[in-house]
């Protein structure tokens, strides 16, 4: 992993976006966007699987710090984390995925970059969610709340997947 100065620049700007903006908008109960999962999903599609856990742990780490949460975001990084891989090979091929690069629209083809965001960022929002309610009683509340989150966080990580891509050099 050479290219370590546009990944820890993406997160850091992750990490604040998260904890100063999108941590302090209070625009429903129902909407809590978490995009700094944009980090893991950004990373090249040839990591290796112990350090895509490694950084899934950092980042899980500093956002419980961060959050004051009691592990909630390091158990759904980790898990993302650890089906990555998988999520890439059903979505986009092994043979493709062993041929690296970052993933973007260019690489993936818009509509399984899309549906790739949209499956990490569900899987994600689902074990966060749950067990940030830690409760049955609340379900369709619960299944409210994720499935508006996934869905502007899926846009928000669009957004900012475009503006990483534009900014690095196309054969990274």
């Amino acid at each position: 992993m050479y290219r370590t100065l546009p990944y820890t620049g993406l997160f850091a700007v992750t990490v604040l976006l998260q904890i100063f903006l999108f941590d302090n908008l209070s625009i429903s109960i129902y909407l809590n966007p978490l995009i700094y999962i944009a980090f893991l999903a950004l990373l090249p599609l040839d990591t290796p699987p112990v350090a895509l856990l490694g950084a899934g742990l950092g980042l899980g780490v500093v956002m419980d710090y961060a959050m004051g949460a009691a592990g909630i975001n390091t158990i759904a990084t980790l898990l993302i984390a650890f089906l990555r891989p998988t999520l890439i090979n059903l979505l986009y091929g092994h043979d493709n995925a062993k041929e690296g690069g970052i993933p973007s629209s260019s690489r993936m083809g818009n509509r399984t970059f899309i549906r790739y965001l949209a499956l990490l960022t569900l899987i994600h929002h689902t074990v966060f969610f749950l067990l940030e309610a830690l409760s049955w009683s609340h379900l369709p509340f619960t299944v409210l709340r994720i499935v508006v989150s996934t869905t502007v966080s899926t846009a928000f990580l669009w957004i900012i997947a475009r503006i990483f891509n534009s900014k690095l050099p196309s054969r990274l």
